[in-house]
């Protein structure tokens, strides 16, 4: 049975506080692509889709937003915004499949689940970051147009290996824990 994944109560306000600290924490957990400037491959897009995928579009856009944001006050001294909202979007569109994901409820598994995760991870980064940052970076900060799209598309390939590998073994330990807590506590 689908739950809403626009539910937000305890386990989602306690989700979203873990949720952007380990977000922040892992700002600096990056792999520079020294060939684009400002550009690298960061673990914390990951847990961001994981996040998503598992509380749904609440959790996972507040995430983005407030994670990204204290991630650059804290480490680069500014918010760089044309950067932010695109993780917000990011978290949005992974968490509207969250209650058909149905990782929070044991049915994440198969390649038809690791399949139509990654096939939403793979739109919503294309989306976030080939399309709304770099139009946000022209539109905000007036940078150059071949050096914002460069760094969109790199940003957006960097997140899909990463949420491929990361966050489907992310997805697929969770739902497998999350399975068996379900079935103990039906068992009750």
């Amino acid at each position: 049975m689908e739950k809403s994944t626009f539910k937000f109560g305890i386990k989602e306000v306690v989700a979203t506080a873990i949720g952007t600290a380990l977000f922040v924490a892992l700002t600096e957990v990056a792999i520079p692509l020294g060939f684009i400037p400002n550009t690298a491959l960061q673990i914390r897009a990951a847990l961001l889709a994981f996040f998503a995928a598992v509380f749904g579009p609440v959790v996972g856009g507040i995430i983005g937003l407030a994670g990204h944001a204290l991630g650059d006050a804290f480490f680069y001294g500014g918010i760089w915004w044309s950067w932010v909202i695109p993780d917000a979007l990011f978290g949005i569109l992974v968490g509207l499949t969250a209650g058909k994901l149905a990782v929070r409820e044991g049915g994440f598994a198969g390649k038809k689940a690791v399949i139509g995760f990654n096939v939403v991870q793979v739109a919503a980064n294309l989306l976030a970051w080939v399309v709304l940052a770099p139009v946000l970076d022209i539109v905000i900060y007036a940078e150059p147009v071949n050096k914002v799209f460069a760094q969109g598309a790199w940003a957006c390939l960097g997140n899909v290996i990463i949420v491929a590998i990361l966050g489907t073994l992310l997805c697929l330990g969770y739902s497998k824990m999350g399975g068996k807590a379900s079935s103990l506590q039906k068992e009750d």
